[in-house]
This record gives C-alpha cells, structure tokens and sequence, in this order.
C-alpha cells in the first residue's frame, strides 16, 4: 500500500488505507467505480484539501468517511480505530467528533426550524442540558460566527446565503469536533461572501484546534485554507503534498492542467492549452493511467501500465502518479503557479 506522507509521524486522526467506493450503474450494466484504491492522512489540527473536477469521487469519498456509503474495501480509522466497528456510545461519540458543512446552506437547514433549534440540535442529540444551558452555548457560538443573537429566532428563508452557512457552520460546530469536513462549503455563495466565510474557518480552526478536511473544485479556495492537498482523478488520488508547493511545481499533468484552468491565473503567465476532452466514463475506466487520453504528455506506456502514487524527489512530503513527471518537471513543461485569492 502506498500511503501519503504527512507531517506528523504520531497516529493520525483520521486515515483511509484503501477505500474502494462502487455503485451499480443505471441499467445495471456494470458498477460505477467512485473511489478507488485512495490512502488518506489528516492530522490532529491540520486543514487537508480535496480537489478536481465534478465527477471525481470527491463527494463519494466524504460519504464513506461519515457513513453514508459503506466501502466495499479497504479501512477508515479514526485514531487508530476503524469506524466501523464503533457501535453504541462509541458510535455516537466517533459522530459528534466527526462533522460536515454541506455545499448548500438552504438545503441543508430545515425550514420549518428556526435557527437556534437547528445550531441546538446536536447538543440535544448527545448533551444532557437544561433549556437554559443551550440557549446560552447557542448564542454564544452563534456570535462567535458573526450573528447576532436576535437571529435565533428567525427561519432559514429570512437569512441571506452567507448568513445561512454561518449558521450550517455554528451547528457542526456547537459540539467542539476534532474533524469537521468542509463539502464545497464557498462554492454557491456570492465572490464577496466567500472570503467571509473563509476567513471565519480560518478563525474558527485556530480558536477550537480543530482538523479540516476541505473539498473543492476550487484552487485559490485550497489554497486560502489548508496546508496539504489531494489532487484527485476518477476515484484516485494522482497527487499529493504541501498545497504552495503543489501548486507551484506540480507534478501530474492533471494537477498543472487545473491550474492553468483556474480563473485566477498569474499575472503575465503564459496560457497553456485547456484540458481536452469529457471526464470517461467512471463505469469502464481507461487502461494504464486514466488520465492519459486527455494528457498532451501521454506516451505508449501509459496506456499500459498504471503508475503507482509514489515519492516525488527531491521534494519531502509529496507524492504524484505519473511514469514521467521527474522528466516533465525537469523540462519545465508542467509550469504551476496560481495567484494568491483576494482577501
């Protein structure tokens, strides 16, 4: 098995040893592969990024962690210990210490509540608190995120988008977690709210000392809030490692070709040619590297033969899948680089 490196040598607190994730097709012709073969590490404290396209197996993936989906190989630990075997109180104590922020702040508020129900409602789940307790802890950690307590008493429909995912954020919050896992959590808010909400997360890890596992589409958004990223590719990960680093010198011709599409380019960067082609088919995937049809890199072997994510010299700390990124990099064909997000 092939791991990605961290920075911490101690026990993660969450790691992924070979989750494979599938789905039967529509017509039940063949089986869907959304994640395959992915070995994860977050550390205690630290903010792990997700990226690539839709389709990807991002959201696959972050199902399995909170149990939505089970693998059909492979492990997901939680300090050391599988979460599927955490039952009774110790299930429930894995799940409060595991939470989500989803892409949509509507969808995902009920409507019929009102706010200080919905950020209430864990601690009703899993504390043994007086009426009077909670409302304290829920105004306490709704103005902790920017609203006011006269905001308690109002309905999802009279917040705006931003107000809304303070509100998603204040209720996976409310129960201090060690992990909370971030899905799209910018991405149908408005550019300006967007480096609002950022810029709360980036308060709220350091003041609770919580771990993030982040998922985007979104570079500049990676690269705002977490120090490690993971480059994914139909259910794999084709690169892993420090997120500047990542960036600016990648080592997958996928990874470069997601910088070069950002809207966010450097200033006086020269263009290279868009990436190519349609996502294939997730139901029969290519031979070799998947990604070779779209590569403009893309030699005979890589049809052929799948390469393993391995060390990337002389960098510590990362790992790519590709038969020849040290030649591609050498080069300085695979060119990197994306400004830094407004903020």
């Amino acid at each position: 098995m092939s791991s990605p490196a961290t920075f911490a040598e101690r026990t993660p607190l969450l790691e992924l040893r070979d989750v494979n994730v599938e789905y039967p097709s529509r017509g039940g012709r063949g089986r869907v592969r959304a994640v395959n073969e992915v070995s994860l590490r977050v550390g205690a404290g630290e903010s792990v990024g997700i990226v690539g396209e839709s389709g990807c197996g991002k959201s696959s993936l972050v199902r399995c962690i909170v149990g939505l989906v089970q693998p059909q190989r492979g492990e997901i630990l939680f300090e050391g210990r599988p979460i599927a075997a955490a039952r009774g109180a110790e299930g429930r104590a894995v799940r409060r210490r595991i939470q989500m922020v989803f892409q949509d702040p509507y969808a995902s508020l009920n409507p019929r509540h009102r706010i200080g129900d919905i950020v209430a409602e864990g601690l009703r789940v899993h504390e043994a608190l007086t009426a009077g307790e909670r409302q304290r802890q829920v105004v306490e950690m709704l103005e902790r995120v920017g609203l006011s307590e006269g905001m308690a008493g109002r309905y999802p429909d009279e917040l705006s988008g931003g107000q809304r995912q303070r509100v998603a954020i204040a209720r996976s919050l409310i129960l201090r977690p060690d992990l909370l896992i971030l899905d799209e959590p910018v991405s149908a808010l408005d550019v300006s709210v967007q480096s609002q909400v950022l810029q709360l997360l980036s308060q709220m890890r350091q003041l609770l000392n919580i771990s993030y596992l982040f998922i985007s589409h979104n570079l500049a958004v990676v690269r705002r809030v977490c120090e490690q990223v993971a480059v994914m590719y139909l259910g794999r990960i084709v690169e892993w490692g420090p997120t500047e680093r990542v960036l600016a010198r990648p080592g997958h011709p996928y990874t470069d070709a997601l910088i070069a599409s950002s809207l966010e380019p450097d200033a006086g960067a020269a263009l290279r040619p868009p990436l190519a082609g349609d996502l294939p088919s997730p139901v029969k995937l290519p031979a070799g590297c998947a990604f070779h049809p779209r590569c403009r890199f893309a030699e005979p072997r890589c049809s052929k033969e799948t390469p393993p994510l391995k060390k990337q010299q002389p960098y510590v700390n990362s790992e790519v899948a590709c038969h020849f990124s040290d030649k591609l990099r050498a080069s300085g064909a695979l060119r990197g680089a994306i400004s830094e997000p407004v903020r």
